[in-house]
């Protein structure tokens, strides 16, 4: 689709704070849920979750999650507090079976107050940290805090809390043999915009297959008559173009039923029957019939 065909709406992140916060929240999601547990010098246990999370390193594994300054008045959120005092957190995944009870540790209860009593979470030792466990979570994260990063000291500023993980603990019943996870039995949730979350359920799961080691064709190189196509989308011009090279025509595509329907009612009328070839060539796409979807298309 040609770029001049959207119609967009501008705003400046310094004269458009108000609209953008609010907006941005929506926009860059989901959001996967830091729960984190972390406890003061004092012994003190504080829960509480975060959206503003993610993995950004493999060796050596490190998440970064960021508490936000209040913005009523700036100040900073007992989950910062604690870091700075002990420098541990532990990381609760969040999922279906918990996410309200999550929602309900978020209150701003006063710090000598515990939020696995006040949220009913069940808390468990960790092995090497001194915050404790959720029980409850699929998958907890022991991390030690490498470095605190803050961004400014203004009311919604972040501090970007960058921990390493030192161990990972999965409920048994998610792991395949080979010690992988099952994806679809995990039933994660996330964050989107105000109080909008989403679920993770098998009915919503899809691969997309990783681009070729060797260099894709890329949509340039695709024929005019696909590239441009009106019925072919963006999706469907990714997955044609993930070839190392265009498939030459089979003979199998000659003995299709449907493809010779095409040809015998509308030989006459090429640009309908650009039209319903390509809209065979999409249903096969959707069915992640690749192969055959290219032999349609190099029918015509």
């Amino acid at each position: 689709m040609n770029s001049s065909s959207f119609d967009t709406v501008t705003f400046e992140s310094s004269a458009d704070k108000a609209i953008i916060d609010n907006l941005i929240k929506y926009a860059i999601a989901p959001r996967p849920i830091c729960f984190a547990s972390t406890i003061d010098a004092a012994g003190n246990v504080n829960l509480s979750p975060f959206s503003y999370f993610n993995l950004m390193s493999h060796q050596p594994p490190i998440c970064v999650f960021s508490p936000l300054r209040r913005m009523r008045d700036g100040s900073t959120k007992h989950t910062l507090d604690n870091i700075q005092e002990v420098n541990e957190v532990v990381i609760n995944i969040v999922n279906y079976a918990m996410v309200q009870q999550q929602s309900l540790a978020s209150t701003e209860y006063g710090k000598e107050v515990n939020e696995f009593d006040k949220s009913g979470f069940t808390p468990i030792p960790s092995l090497h940290v001194r915050p404790p466990r959720v029980a409850e979570s699929p998958v907890q994260l022991e991390c030690r805090v490498r470095e605190v990063i803050a961004l400014s000291d203004e009311p919604g500023a972040g501090n970007l809390v960058i921990a390493e993980v030192l161990y990972m603990h999965v409920h048994r019943e998610l792991l395949h043999k080979n010690n992988t996870i099952k994806q679809e039995e995990l039933d994660l949730v996330a964050r989107l915009g105000g109080d909008w979350y989403c679920r993770v359920t098998n009915e919503n799961l899809f691969i997309v297959p990783k681009p070729l080691r060797s260099l894709g064709i890329g949509v340039d190189q695709l024929p005019e008559s696909i590239r441009l196509s009106k019925v072919l989308t963006g999706n469907h011009l990714g997955l044609l173009a993930n070839v190392e090279s265009l498939p030459v025509v089979e003979q199998a595509s000659q003995e299709d039923k449907y493809l010779n329907y095409l040809r015998l009612n509308f030989q006459q009328d090429s640009p309908q029957m650009t039209k319903k070839v390509h809209e065979y060539a999409a249903q096969l796409l959707d069915t992640e019939q690749l192969d055959k979807a290219w032999q349609v298309l190099l029918s015509l």
